[in-house]
């Protein structure tokens, strides 16, 4: 599915650039957890955003929207790391150690810091921030590029899905992929949101449904540790190709939101 940190960054992006409210960042963050709070990783990052450091009592979102307006935020990213491609979050620190465990942070170049949200109670989620050592080093993948990525991967998928047999084990496959897909793509985003954007999104979320099906087929029904592998390895690039296009479609929704503000769309 999407994560908690697309939602923050496009919503974000969209209040920095006059396209939403602040509430309507708060609003849409709801769809992650009941409760949200905000704490800083270190004391230096603290006092450089006046946020509560590490020993100190979390506050509210909305605090974390003032410091950012404060410190001149006027950009963000998505970050998806994964073990050996964690490019974009400064080298090796405490910001990639989280982000790679969470599988997912905001970057905020322009503010040198990210933020890894993490579920620490029930309802409740808590982004840390962390100061970002270095902003350079991220992919970009053109938009149009991930696409059609996402799109050779959707009929690799189906492909994968016949491989391994999956239906024979499962008779409702089908429906099981749809309502995972729609489970997946019910996330609301702002009125400018770029239609190419979602529709990334939208099939992103379809291709996560079949790879959630697929690898948890028990598992793949699998019989040997070659076969396991086997499944390993025909559903690995397909979790690739979800993964460039989620980053695709948030950079250019972040593009858009920020060129719309500037009168260029």
């Amino acid at each position: 599915m999407s994560c908690a940190s697309a939602t923050l960054v496009v919503w974000t992006s969209a209040w920095l650039h006059g396209a939403a409210a602040a509430d309507d960042v708060l609003d849409a963050l709801q769809a992650w957890a009941d409760l949200h709070e905000v704490v800083a990783d270190d004391d230096g990052t603290a006092t450089a955003l006046d946020l509560p450091g590490p020993d100190e009592a979390p506050v509210g979102p909305a605090l974390l929207l003032a410091a950012l307006r404060r410190a001149g935020t006027t950009t963000g990213r998505l970050a998806l790391p994964v073990p050996g491609d964690v490019r974009g979050l400064g080298g090796k620190g405490p910001l990639s150690t989280c982000a790679l465990r969470a599988g997912e942070a905001v970057v905020l170049p322009d503010t040198g810091v990210g933020l890894v949200p993490k579920i620490v109670a029930d309802g409740v989620m808590r982004w840390t921030v962390f100061d970002l050592p270095s902003a350079s080093g991220a992919e970009h993948v053109p938009i149009g590029e991930a696409e059609h990525g996402l799109a050779s991967a959707m009929r690799q998928a189906a492909t994968a899905l016949v491989t391994l047999d999956v239906a024979r084990h499962r008779p409702n496959v089908r429906e099981e992929i749809a309502a995972l897909s729609t489970k997946h793509s019910k996330l609301e985003w702002p009125a400018g949101m770029p239609p190419r954007a979602v529709r990334v999104l939208q099939r992103a979320a379809e291709v996560t449904a079949i790879l959630e099906v697929a690898a948890g087929d028990s598992p793949g029904n699998a019989k040997s540790a070659s076969a396991m592998q086997a499944r390993d390895d025909a559903l690995r690039p397909l979790s690739e190709a979800v993964r460039r296009a989620r980053c695709a479609a948030v950079e250019e929704a972040v593009r858009v939101l920020s060129d719309q503000a500037a009168g260029l769309h």
